[in-house]
């Protein structure tokens, strides 16, 4: 089974993450999906994604003192194997786990997705639990040298036959539930490792074998970020997303910084394969973190924000409450010529960067069509431009921009791209030859 093949273009789709934290449930989550179906499929977007602690029963239940509670009361099979809270997600009682939750996002066309942690429980290695497939059991396989340094749930699994047979026997129960997509955390970076090996590697190897084994297409993405560029080969072999930044939220300073971040990976997006801006903060964010908000994003970043994520074919997860998405960010979310910049054949390309603009162009290598974003990344309106010579491609004498999100059509005079652009905004133009 070759991954390249089951995520040719940037997964989209949403993650509960940025609005309900830890405590999302069942209700929610099927809302949102039946949301998806409804609104947004038809543009794309595909997974329904269950983030982190789905199998904690008291998540979110001492928010003013824990984001994760320690050694809280977690759901877990007679092999180590972590199961979701049957309070919180009741069609997983008597043993089914996520399968009928899966069944029903199928049910509507769509992909179903689960956050896990890097490793084994601490319990299942406490209670010296059977490993399936083993003859070890999880305190053999577990390393208490290797934990995460913000979540308390989780041991590092040893790279050994046994640690590869736990990774199996995890991967084949995700199949069994119909998982489509997994979101590993405390994998792609650590700040607790600088030093020392990071066995985050060694577990992104086991899990890549045992996704190979399980029978099942699932995407493997990797968190947090941000990733390291001299792994650039490791994430593309065994991944198919990998986190170029730590948690992204709606904040100027962020969004412009990840300019720099795209510049670093532009040339390690392809087939299968992609560096991962993280979650789109768009809408109603921030419930379950106590402080419900609409996004903190201008209108005029919101669109930088799509429109740099989709000319470097960043995957776009959106981390929304999709119930309360208002006109204008479902129309963020459904502007097609947008959206196409992210197929198969497009390749995003910056061709400049200061502090105060960036340029970027996106070709579709198989109708040949050009088009060329011009960011300005100042805190006043002005000028952008580019000239065509920059952009490296022959053109005909007479040229029309039209521009992506306004949908207007100007004639292009002299030998360059340029435009009023709002502080914080963006001007996306389709070249198009008379």
């Amino acid at each position: 089974m070759n991954k390249n093949d089951f995520a040719k273009t940037p997964p989209m789709g949403w993650n509960s993450y940025d609005y309900y934290d830890t405590a999302v449930n069942e209700e929610q989550v099927k809302a949102n999906a039946d949301y998806m179906a409804a609104n947004l499929k038809e543009y794309g977007w595909e997974y329904v994604v269950v983030d982190i602690e789905w199998y904690a029963n008291g998540a979110g239940t001492k928010r003013d003192q824990f984001q994760y509670i320690p050694f809280d009361d977690l759901e877990m099979d007679s092999y180590g194997r972590l199961q979701p809270s049957p309070a919180r997600f009741p069609s997983s009682a008597g043993g089914k786990g996520f399968g009928p939750l899966a069944e029903y996002v199928h049910s509507l066309g769509l992909k179903f997705g689960i956050h896990i942690m890097r490793g084994i429980p601490r319990r299942a290695a406490q209670e010296h639990c059977q490993v399936l497939g083993s003859s070890a059991t999880a305190d053999m396989v577990a390393d208490p040298s290797s934990i995460c340094g913000w979540n308390p749930d989780m041991y590092g699994v040893r790279p050994t036959a046994d640690g590869q047979a736990y990774y199996d026997s995890l991967l084949s129960m995700y199949a069994q539930w119909g998982v489509d997509f997994i979101k590993c955390d405390d994998i792609c970076d650590s700040w607790m490792y600088r030093e020392l090996p990071f066995n985050g590697w060694e577990e992104t190897r086991m899990l890549h074998r045992a996704i190979d084994k399980c029978g099942r297409p699932i995407v493997l993405s990797l968190s947090p970020g941000p990733a390291h560029i001299d792994r650039a080969w490791e994430y593309g072999k065994y991944a198919n997303m990998w986190r170029i930044t730590d948690d992204f939220w709606d904040k100027w300073e962020l969004l412009k910084a990840m300019f720099w971040r795209c510049e670093l990976w532009q040339d390690h997006v392809k087939k299968g394969c992609f560096p991962d801006c993280d979650m789109l903060p768009l809408g109603y964010v921030g419930k379950g973190f106590a402080q419900e908000r609409q996004t903190n994003f201008t209108r005029e970043e919101q669109r930088t924000m799509m429109t740099l994520w989709c000319m470097f074919k960043s995957p776009l997860m959106l981390g929304a409450e999709m119930t309360k998405l208002d006109d204008w960010t479902l129309s963020l979310l459904t502007n097609r010529e947008l959206l196409d910049l992210m197929k198969e054949s497009c390749h995003g390309t910056q061709i400049a960067r200061s502090e105060e603009m960036a340029v970027w162009k996106n070709k579709d290598e198989e109708s040949g069509s050009v088009c060329v974003a011009l960011f300005n990344l100042s805190d006043e309106d002005g000028e952008v431009s580019v000239e065509l010579s920059q952009l490296e491609e022959t053109f005909g004498e007479k040229l029309t921009l039209h521009e992506l999100w306004d949908k207007t059509e100007t004639q292009l005079t002299g030998q360059k791209v340029c435009a009023q652009v709002a502080a914080h905004g963006v001007k996306v133009y389709r070249i198009v030859e008379a």
